[in-house]
């Protein structure tokens, strides 16, 4: 959909802005809200009662707040570039900025006013991004008359929620392939690819029935080594080196991300030789939020160490590398994994990754097998990546419509009135 532009125009005055309508005005930001700093909160933290507002949106509750009323909340250090608008009673940690609405200004027009705002270019530190009162106050923002700010957020309030409901959809698309995915690796390593096979029961209860011909083994039985990487190396993390994979560098699709990978100082001792990640190798997070992943090493580039977080497993001849990591990856795997976590900390243990269940069957239907479910996520994988690229896409209107709206070059006064 297009929408017109103002009948007519003038030079703002502002180099980054151009020109805004004739009959509006440019002001700092000072203008629209006043700016208070937040405060810690652990020592008004509870179960219940006032929410606490981090960068990110309600994280805990408090028996206090800081302010009752309208109000846009901006990052003072690390995410700064996501503003919030809020109404009523309230607390914002000390990592941000309250606000109190000025005067003929509309509250949610001065929050979309703020989406725009280049906050990279004003950061004072690309360690922590962070933000001062002074560039925030000074920043220059087209400010329409009172009624026309009113119309154009509800202009956006109404567009966004638009967009937000088909990236929502995405979403739930992009679940539902996933879940899909899991399902055909899963029927895939424990049933195999002949519904008409005689079946036996595999020992395991939550199991189940396997294919007769399978065999039943441990992970330590189908490998010929398992390890983790060592303790103390995230000290030896340099600029230069080799690579040092982590459990963030496992992503969904059983592959590591060699090329976002840190690099680590190497000695040539027990430890580097221990640890050494081999094409052919598969890897187990066992440690952390994402206990369980699972990834397989493929066309490493260069010599690569995994960290202390991170089990190495080295395949026996018994077994294809592919149908290891596709077993552990699906329900076999990822079941055991979760019943055998421990502690308040989840983790596993390398005794866990050892004793987990491994189904075996020939080496040509494992050929087989892995063919078939190559081919089968490949198809899922390019529907989520086209689910992704809508995404993409709709967020790029998202704040393409907000600049245009919020700096007059498109007139949405009579979409409103309509």
């Amino acid at each position: 959909m297009s929408f017109p532009r103002y009948p007519k125009y003038k030079d703002s005055g502002v180099e980054w802005l151009g020109e805004v309508p004739e009959h509006w005005k440019t002001a700092q930001f000072r203008h629209f809200v006043d700016i208070e700093n937040g405060s810690d909160h652990k020592h008004i933290e509870q179960d219940g009662g006032y929410p606490v507002y981090g960068s990110g949106g309600i994280f805990a509750y408090a028996s206090d707040y800081l302010f009752d009323g309208e109000s846009v909340l901006l990052g003072r250090k690390g995410t700064i570039d996501k503003p919030l608008h809020v109404t009523g009673s309230f607390w914002t940690v000390d990592t941000m900025y309250w606000t109190k609405i000025k005067p003929d200004t509309s509250g949610r027009y001065a929050y979309y006013a703020a989406t725009t705002i280049p906050f990279n270019y004003y950061s004072t530190s690309t360690a922590l991004p962070s933000m001062t009162k002074g560039a925030l106050n000074g920043h220059r923002l087209p400010r329409p008359p009172l009624p026309e700010q009113t119309a154009i957020a509800a202009f956006l309030d109404r567009e966004t929620a638009k967009i937000d409901g088909l990236v929502a959809e995405q979403r739930r698309l992009m679940e539902l392939l996933k879940e899909k995915r899991q399902a055909v690796i899963s029927h895939a390593v424990t049933k195999g690819l002949n519904p008409d096979a005689p079946m036996k029961p595999s020992g395991i209860e939550w199991l189940g029935d396997v294919p007769e011909h399978w065999e039943v083994q441990r992970v330590k039985s189908a490998s010929t080594f398992t390890t983790s990487g060592p303790r103390g190396w995230s000290e030896r993390i340099t600029e230069e080196g080799a690579l040092f994979i982590q459990s963030g560098d496992l992503n969904e699709t059983l592959g590591i991300d060699f090329g976002e990978a840190k690099r680590v100082s190497i000695q040539n001792d027990a430890e580097a030789a221990r640890t050494q990640l081999f094409d052919g190798d598969v890897v187990v997070c066992i440690t952390g939020a994402k206990t369980g992943k699972v990834a397989l090493s493929r066309s490493q580039p260069e010599p690569a160490y995994v960290n202390q977080h991170l089990c190495l497993i080295r395949p026996g001849s018994e077994i294809l590398p592919l149908f290891l990591a596709i077993g552990l990856k699906g329900d076999v795997g990822q079941t055991y994994f979760e019943v055998s976590q421990y502690g308040l900390k989840q983790g596993l243990s390398l005794e866990n990754v050892r004793e987990c269940p491994v189904l075996l069957p020939p080496i040509a239907e494992q050929e087989a097998i892995t063919d078939y479910v190559a081919s089968e996520t490949s198809k899922l994988d390019t529907l989520t990546a086209e689910a992704q690229r809508a995404i993409d896409l709709l967020q790029e209107r998202r704040t393409a419509l907000i600049s245009a709206a919020v700096t007059g070059q498109i007139d949405v006064r009579k979409e409103v009135a309509e």
